[in-house]
């Protein structure tokens, strides 16, 4: 495996890494352990360039930093990319991965995230102990996926509660752009609160699923930025909110 450090200012580590047997092409970045080693998860997406994966990394480690510290979780931010297709998942392809987070020293905790899960970090945990995010039975917290719906829902409600006086949402129109793991807890807490849901999703069944099980309306997903709603919800892969 050939990792290469690259020169980023304002992070404190940004590393890429090749695996030629395994075919691993990664990037991992530490923005911050200034209050505790670096937490994120591993993102595995077909990102078009390198350049993409790499803007990537950088904006969701950032993030990261900050999340941690509004949490108090005493943790820093980091987070790993992944360049390849999902259909191409394999236990060496993760374990490559795993001996680059363990050059990391523990200064990068990884974890889920989009196209990755127990059993991707299961192969992880063989090459490095910086794992979280594994199942209860092998001393893990378990899946995030529904305590993060449950904080968008929170967070929701603050929003609407700063905004318009008034947490309440039922009658009030909430466009979730994304069904996945996350979206659609999310999109389940809302249809109980008595919200209007309008969804979006490229995948079909995911579509289906929320027409049939939580009564929502659907738009194209290129048609989300203009549903009239109270509050866009942008579950996606991110990059959404930007100053354009």
């Amino acid at each position: 495996m050939r990792i290469t450090n690259l020169k980023v200012d304002g992070y404190e580590r940004v590393a890429q890494a090749e695996d030629e047997a395994s075919g691993l092409r990664a990037f991992i970045s530490v923005h911050s352990t200034r209050l505790g080693p670096s937490l994120g998860g591993m993102r595995l997406w077909p990102y078009a360039t390198e350049d993409a994966a790499l803007e990537d990394v950088l904006r969701l480690s950032r993030a990261m930093t900050y999340k941690s510290a509004v949490a108090g979780t005493g943790l820093g931010g980091g987070k790993s990319v992944i360049i390849a297709d999902p259909r191409d998942k394999s236990d060496a392809l993760f374990e490559a991965m795993g001996r680059f987070v363990e050059d990391f020293a523990g200064a990068y905790i990884t974890a889920e995230d989009v196209n990755v899960g127990i059993p991707d970090l299961r192969a992880v945990r063989r090459i490095t102990s910086h794992v979280t995010g594994l199942s209860v039975e092998e001393g893990g917290g378990g899946n995030p996926r529904a305590a993060t719906a449950l904080g968008c829902f929170l967070g929701v409600g603050a929003a609407m509660l700063r905004a318009a006086g008034s947490a309440d949402l039922a009658g009030k129109t909430v466009a979730v752009q994304g069904l996945g793991s996350v979206g659609y807890g999310l999109a389940e807490h809302l249809a109980r609160a008595g919200a209007r849901l309008v969804a979006a999703d490229v995948n079909r069944e995911r579509v289906e699923r929320a027409i049939a099980e939580l009564g929502a309306e659907v738009v194209a997903p290129e048609d989300v930025y203009d549903v009239e709603c109270d509050v866009l919800a942008p579950c996606a892969l991110g990059g959404v909110l930007n100053d354009d």
